[in-house]
């Protein structure tokens, strides 16, 4: 789904339907909980199962007017969340009113063996994030495996399988501890702001209306692709400012289509 699609979308979203992705599950629930934290509800991921992998992706309000999470989703049931732009108050308490805060979290779930019928567990597979940082129709993508992270680095993902309990994952406080539970293990999932990326290269503006797009995949050894899930972050406030954006948006590209 392109952005100047996703702009037209947010304005009708009865068209949402017809331009949603065969296959598909919007509104759903990952297999077989939401393991990270605690008090985090499943639902309102949008999601791709193919060849025996499951990858899910949603965002939801991070910071709510008492600097607190919520499980609210503003998912318009295809693939589209909105919410307000403006930065949070005061936000990360180490990052303190920083205008790169997003008052919304993106979420993703990594399951390489949700049927629990190919074996394979995270490390079997190769996958990439993308996270878009260009607020208008454009995109400029930060790239990276969410997974197999480089040495000696190690990431703090709630790990564990199809039945790990909500808030049960376990997160590794060494390399050698995360390749072990990555070896031994099918579900990854974590909780991210936009504010934890924010660099010279990819910067971001909380107070600056855009819609942005998150991509998540999954290869095989062999670089094939196995699945893929996408969804949109909306943070165009008024309906006049979404039908100019994607007006603006749609005479700049030569109403050229890009490929998902």
């Amino acid at each position: 789904m392109t952005k100047t699609t996703v702009a037209f979308l947010v304005l009708c979203s009865a068209m949402c339907a017809t331009s949603a992705s065969a296959g598909t599950i919007y509104d759903g629930t990952v297999t077989n909980n939401v393991i990270f934290g605690s008090g985090n509800l499943n639902g309102s991921w949008t999601i791709d199962q193919n060849n025996g992998v499951e990858l899910g992706l949603r965002a939801k309000v991070r910071f709510d007017d008492n600097n607190q999470p919520q499980n609210i989703f503003n998912s318009n049931g295809a693939g589209v969340y909105t919410f307000d732009p403006g930065q949070p108050s005061p936000g990360f308490g180490f990052a303190p009113n920083s205008s790169s805060s997003a008052k919304w979290n993106f979420e993703w779930s990594i399951n390489s063996d949700y049927l629990a019928s190919s074996g394979s567990n995270l490390s079997d597979l190769n996958y990439l994030l993308e996270i878009d940082f260009d607020p208008s129709i454009g995109t400029n993508f930060q790239a990276f495996d969410p997974i197999n992270v480089p040495d000696p680095d190690y990431a703090d993902h709630a790990i564990g399988d199809n039945s790990t309990v909500n808030g049960g994952g376990t997160s590794a406080g060494n390399r050698a501890d995360y390749l072990t539970l990555i070896g031994a293990n099918n579900l990854a999932q974590n909780s991210w702001n936009m504010e934890f990326f924010d660099s010279a290269s990819f910067p971001f503006n909380s107070n600056q209306s855009g819609i942005y797009e998150i991509r998540l995949s999954a290869f095989d050894a062999g670089g094939s692709q196995l699945a893929q899930t996408s969804i949109t972050v909306s943070t165009v406030p008024e309906p006049s400012t979404m039908l100019s954006f994607a007006c603006v948006g749609l005479f700049s590209m030569g109403m050229r289509r890009r490929r998902r």
